[in-house]
């Protein structure tokens, strides 16, 4: 489950995918067979979900990965290029960004972490 923290020193990465609410079932069909049976055992992977806007135009999928070059290897890892592939060809744009995190917010805190 992710930990999302201001002190986590490892890399965050968000990933949009615009979809149709035709193709959105398929393509978290494909993502989450991705995430289980390549991303997730990656080396560095420490946690990630996925989520579907009510519209089913938008799929994002949030990761944490111990270090950049750990995310940047699963990219070119044979098998996760030939998934990717397929991915794009369902999507009708796709965009991983990577990000620090700024500042996290608790309903029972009183300020941010």
């Amino acid at each position: 489950m992710p930990d999302i923290r201001r002190d986590f020193d490892g890399q965050t990465v968000i990933t949009t995918f615009e979809v149709t609410p035709g193709s959105a079932h398929d393509v978290l069909d494909l993502l989450t067979d991705a995430w289980d049976q390549v991303i997730r055992r990656q080396p560095g992977f420490v946690s990630g979900a996925i989520h579907l806007n009510d519209a089913q135009t938008r799929i994002a999928t949030y990761s944490q990965w111990r270090d950049r070059r750990d995310y940047q290897a699963m990219l070119r890892e044979p098998e996760m290029r030939r998934r990717n592939r397929a991915i794009n060809g369902m999507c009708k744009s796709f965009e991983p960004v990577m990000y620090e995190v700024q500042a996290v917010f608790d309903r029972d805190a009183a300020t941010a972490k």
